[in-house]
């Protein structure tokens, strides 16, 4: 799992972060003009829009390692939100308004994409979802937290921000407050259930005080560029804003969430409880997957996902002596030589995997990420929510490596089976591989190389589990179990996914599908089935990406016959950055159809 958008600060950012300043050109102005004037003004209006876009999200800016707003968190007030409204609206007005005839198809695609994203995200503000700020996967109390891990902390001025940082952390969560007392006017409410879970998790952020805060972190690793006086200095002033700022703003907003947020929840777990809720779900869907799918279609391609990803499972068990797939599991369960042995196990294991990819990285791609990438544990706070593993981003200039943190928790229960999938899936040749690439893609705006279009983000992180088999790997039977266990969860996902949001199964429902239907260890049935309850749409990407790329790697295949090339093909995949599918599916074609008349290079570029 990718966090975005992706994922790593989502609540943070908003819904609506596309927005740009009105100080510009007019839009008529922007229209007129021969092609070069024209698509200059385009190229400047992306980089307006850029700009506005970092200083309106200064988290993803630090993340990104552009640190002019690294002393701010984003304004998460709903004034705000609705400001942004009215400025994404009169940005789209003047990207619709630039004539795109006689641009390169490079040039189209930046300006459909750019109103693409856009008219999403009026769409969704318009669809109030702005107004859930807090859930048990990406609330903003996991945010503040996690976001810990990706602020450089290598001079004093950095410490100092992060300083201003925690010292405004009261203010933030009073605005998100604000935000969930409008969502329970208009009865946007997540599940009871769940919010009470987001009261256990603030608790266990609040508690541990000064030293012991995850915010306290930094302070235990100063670098040698920190004097020892500013080292002094920061150690009291920041212990003093965690237990004077940071925790009575958790404790206030633990209390608001368990007396007056909670108890209003909705009953039911599917989005579908909700006003226009059958509405937001097609939205999510469509978002999700850049597909036009319906729920049920879905819903039946996981079933045949589901039997026939089974039937290959099967074939495994019986080949270990085993009468069926149910037995085959049981005995995984109970067998101690399956599961971790403590929690730098699992982690070395992880460790190991990537090590044995990175040689094979060539035989398949031309283009190869230059930026590093190391494996953390979860935090002990968010251990009993959070997915085995998830992948956190690099800066685009390789200065902070990506970060692969691995849930730990409970490691005698977790199975050691699909760590060698997850591993290719998060690291390389998956997460890490396809977004270090395209963070440094030189012909693509910022707002391409950052792009975070879920299915296919997650479709090619999928993809790369099998990739491994490709090269040879997964050869005991019993990696080859784990690999198909983890693409047999990705299918289960489209069942459960729109089981709960479109057929409205209840959360029982869920885990009974799920114990018949995977190998999942419990502690993952019970984390996984919330999830898809808290982001509708969200599990969909992963196979609908999957699907996606195998479709164009067949196709081209077929047609290009000798002329195939698979480092071509994937650096074709990669090339453009994260697109909606149906993007791609244009980009491939048009590149099969230019390598078939000789006008492409069916090998890959040398760089």
């Amino acid at each position: 799992m990718k966090t975005l958008p992706l994922l790593i600060c989502a609540s943070l950012l908003g819904s609506v972060t596309l927005a740009s300043s009105v100080q510009a050109a007019p839009a008529a102005q922007i229209a007129k003009g021969d092609v070069a004037s024209r698509v200059q003004a385009l190229n400047a209006l992306l980089a307006e829009q850029w700009q506005h876009t970092l200083q309106n999200s200064p988290e993803f800016a630090t993340i990104l390692g552009d640190l002019r707003y690294n002393d701010r968190w984003s304004d998460l007030s709903l004034a705000h939100a609705a400001a942004e409204r009215k400025t994404t609206a009169d940005f789209l007005k003047r990207f619709e308004a630039i004539d795109t005839s006689g641009f390169s198809d490079t040039d189209k695609l930046n300006q459909q994409l750019m109103v693409r994203q856009l008219k999403d995200s009026l769409k969704s503000y318009d669809l109030k979802l702005n107004e859930m700020p807090l859930d048990q996967m990406s609330g903003v109390h996991i945010a503040l937290a996690g976001f810990v891990s990706s602020i450089p902390f290598n001079n004093t001025k950095e410490y100092d921000d992060y300083l201003t940082r925690l010292r405004a952390v009261p203010k933030a969560f009073d605005q998100v407050i604000g935000v969930a007392k409008q969502g329970m006017a208009d009865k946007m409410m997540p599940p009871k259930y769940l919010l009470e879970k987001v009261v256990t998790q603030i608790a266990s952020i609040e508690k541990p005080a000064g030293m012991d805060s995850v915010f306290a972190e930094p302070l235990k690793h100063f670098p040698k560029s920190v004097s020892a006086a500013d080292q002094k200095r920061l150690h009291d002033a920041i212990l003093a804003a965690i237990d004077d700022d940071v925790r009575p703003a958790y404790q206030k907003l633990g209390e608001f969430v368990a007396k007056d947020y909670a108890p209003h929840g909705r009953s039911q777990p599917g989005i579908w409880d909700l006003p226009n809720g059958d509405a937001i779900y097609r939205f999510d869907v469509e978002q999700m997957t850049t597909t036009d799918k319906t729920p049920a279609q879905i819903h039946a391609l996981g079933l045949s996902e589901v039997k026939r990803i089974e039937g290959e499972m099967t074939r495994i068990a019986k080949s270990q002596g085993f009468a069926d797939l149910a037995s085959f599991r049981a005995s995984l369960k109970s067998n101690p030589a399956t599961h971790a042995t403590s929690r730098e196990d699992i982690l070395n294991r992880y460790r190991g995997f990537l090590a044995q990819m990175q040689p094979e990285l060539p035989k398949l791609f031309g283009i190869l990420p230059k930026t590093k990438v190391v494996v953390m544990p979860v935090e002990a706070f968010r251990e009993k929510s959070a997915a085995a593993a998830e992948y956190h981003q690099g800066t685009p200039d390789g200065s902070r490596p990506g970060q692969i943190f691995v849930n730990t928790g409970d490691f005698a229960n977790r199975s050691v089976l699909t760590i060698e999938s997850t591993a290719y899936h998060e690291g390389i040749p998956g997460h890490h591989l396809q977004i270090s690439i395209a963070q440094t893609l030189p012909k693509l705006p910022p707002f391409r190389q950052q792009a975070g279009y879920t299915a296919y983000i997650e479709g090619w992180a999928l993809y790369a589990e099998q990739l491994g088999k490709d090269v040879g790997f997964y050869k005991n039977p019993l990696s080859d179990y784990g690999r198909l266990s983890d693409e047999l969860l990705r299918a289960d996902r489209l069942v459960l996914d729109t089981g709960v949001h479109y057929k409205h199964w209840t959360r029982q429902q869920m885990v009974d599908f799920f114990h018949a239907h995977s190998s999942e260890d419990e502690p993952d049935v019970q984390a996984e089935t919330d999830r898809y309850i808290t982001w509708p749409g969200q599990a969909l990407a992963y196979k609908m990406g999957e699907l996606k790329i195998l479709e164009l790697r067949t196709r081209a295949k077929q047609e290009l016959g000798d002329k195939f090339d698979i480092r071509a093909f994937h650096d074709e995949i990669l090339g453009g950055g994260a697109l909606p599918l149906d993007v791609l599916e244009t980009r491939t074609n048009a590149w099969i159809a230019a390598v078939k008349a000789g006008k492409a290079s069916a090998h890959p570029k040398a760089e």
